[in-house]
């Protein structure tokens, strides 16, 4: 896997392809070119009968330079990067940057692709895939190009757990925007593994996780809340954001307020009531501060249940 960053500063992961794969679709390309060069060459042969050799030589290294070399560098220009070969095996030539290849780069690389290719039957081309780290040959080093695979594997992807039922929505006035991305990939990766860690280094884990979108956020979760369930109800709440901003064009998204601090981290009491979820042994109901006694007791009685089978999130410990 290679990294490339891109003008506007995004790392992209492409998986160059190596010297089989290039061999074998520039092996296809020739067999083309060669099939075309033939064919043209016999069809002007048969219409210069008439003229002199100095005229036909003439017209022999024309057609040398328009088919062979001028042919390959016009199919990557309107192709964008894919000729028949690396069509047929998936490859691609892109920019260093990722973006796609204009006419100067195809250019570059048929100069060159005839000198290390056609002159030296691919030998120089050979050498210098094999010693790249990134398998380019001298075309692509000086034409500032990369070939890579298109087609991969897909990898399976591995869902992140759903919160348990009781947390679901209770933060959809928490203001997420200061979290940047880099903590959401890490929170990502902790939820998909948190099983396959020792049950102490998870706890440690999810508990520096949390702290850290508390001291983004601004806002604690009311004690007595499983760090792994508090980073799964952020993650299920900024998932659910961005589901409504891809379906309505943004104006289906929550127009309220970020939660003001009402007190310290720390403290579950205003923030706890703000945020609008109960904490354990509390009096703050999730719908709000004035719910009935009932309505703490029973979401008392859920949260109890936090960390077992029935809420959908087992956290690990």
């Amino acid at each position: 896997m290679s990294e490339l960053v891109t003008g506007d500063a995004v790392v992209l992961e492409l998986r160059p392809a190596r010297l089989p794969s290039r061999a074998l679709a520039a092996a296809i390309d020739l067999a083309v070119v060669f099939c075309v060069f033939m064919l043209v060459s016999v069809v002007v042969g048969i219409a210069s009968v008439t003229l002199d050799e100095a005229a036909v030589a003439a017209i022999g290294v024309a057609l040398f330079l328009l088919v062979l070399i001028g042919g390959p560098i016009a199919v990557e220009t309107l192709s964008h990067g894919r000729s028949l070969g690396k069509l047929a095996c998936g490859l691609r030539v892109v920019r260093d940057d990722g973006g796609p290849i204009r006419f100067r780069h195809a250019l570059v690389r048929g100069a060159m692709g005839a000198v290390e290719i056609l002159m030296t039957f691919g030998v120089v081309a050979s050498i210098a895939s094999l010693v790249s780290a990134r398998g380019r040959r001298l075309g692509d080093v000086f034409a500032g190009t990369l070939v890579i695979r298109e087609r991969v594997t897909a990898k399976r992807s591995v869902a992140v757990p759903p919160p348990p039922p009781w947390l679901v929505g209770r933060f959809s006035q928490l203001d997420l925007s200061a979290v940047p991305d880099e903590l959401w990939l890490a929170i990502r990766q902790y939820l998909t593994r948190m099983h396959q860690l020792d049950a102490g280094v998870g706890r440690s884990m999810a508990a520096r996780l949390a702290d850290e979108v508390v001291s983004r956020t601004g806002i604690a979760p009311p004690q007595g809340i499983p760090a792994a369930a508090f980073l799964a109800a952020v993650v299920h709440e900024r998932q659910a954001r961005d589901a409504r901003r891809v379906f309505t064009g943004g104006r289906g998204a929550s127009s309220a307020a970020p939660v003001p601090v009402g007190g310290t981290v720390g403290s579950a009491g205003g923030v706890a009531e703000a945020v609008g979820f109960a904490a354990p042994g509390g009096a703050v109901a999730p719908g709000g501060s004035g719910a009935s006694a009932g309505g703490a007791g029973s979401g008392a009685e859920e949260q109890n249940g936090a960390g077992g089978s029935s809420a959908g999130f087992a956290p690990p410990g």
